[in-house]
């Protein structure tokens, strides 16, 4: 029997505006989780995703969680940005074009850009899996309603910890056969087994501050770059 991998499909670094994890430490613990593979899906980039492939390049999966007119999505073995603030369907075309798994991102959780069933429903037949637990949701039946779309719709789950803390890394996987690219990710996800707990909801305070103090730090520097040009 092959091996079969421990797979986290959701995962945030300092890369992203509301997360402040290194890289290095971002894969050391993942080790530490027994994480075979971690898919880095920064909020509209792939850098810190890049850096990390570099560092460790069996380990980690290039991902992009991309923020959609309608909601996000959340694309696997992605090889060039994608902007965000496009419409699903252009979205998914520019992955489609580079070959990329697409999943998306805690579909109905109405409290981080849940989709409304019409629009989720216009892009069912161009992606390749929901993601059906996702240990950031708030409650229960956030994941619940997700795993019962995918079933109905006949759609491969996906399952990430979503971490943006470190300690949060490894909290929800699929343990899935082994793989190496987006086609080969196609054929094994409906062997997939998740293993998952939901993350407490006081990760969501950690990260909310960092967005405020980052944003807060931003606005400070432009003041002061503006006062030094202006004196």
């Amino acid at each position: 029997m092959s091996q079969r991998l421990k797979v986290d499909f959701h995962c945030h670094t300092r890369f992203s505006p509301d997360s402040l994890s290194g890289i290095s430490e971002l894969l050391v613990v993942a080790s530490r989780c027994g994480v075979d593979r971690l898919a880095i899906t920064d909020h509209n980039t792939i850098r810190g995703a890049l850096i990390a492939k570099s560092l460790e390049p069996e380990r980690v999966i290039v991902g992009e969680e991309i923020k959609t007119t309608k909601g996000e999505l959340l694309a696997i073995f992605v090889h060039e940005e994608v902007p965000q603030g496009l419409s699903p369907l252009e979205t998914i075309r520019r992955l489609r074009e580079q070959g990329a798994f697409i999943s998306v991102s805690h579909p109905f959780d109405i409290h981080r850009s849940g989709w409304r069933l019409q629009d989720l429903m216009e892009i069912v037949p161009y992606i390749d899996a929901i993601e059906v637990f996702n240990a950031r949701c708030y409650l229960t039946g956030y994941n619940r309603r997700a795993l019962e779309f995918a079933l109905q719709n006949k759609i491969p789950g996906t399952a990430g910890s979503d971490a943006h803390l470190l300690m949060e890394v490894g909290r929800a996987v699929v343990h899935l056969p082994e793989f190496s690219s987006a086609e080969d990710l196609r054929h094994v996800i409906t062997q997939g087994q998740i293993a998952a707990t939901l993350s407490p909801f006081w990760v969501h305070l950690g990260s909310g501050a960092i967005s405020i103090s980052r944003r807060m730090a931003s606005m400070f520097m432009r003041f002061t770059n503006r006062r030094a040009a202006n004196p």
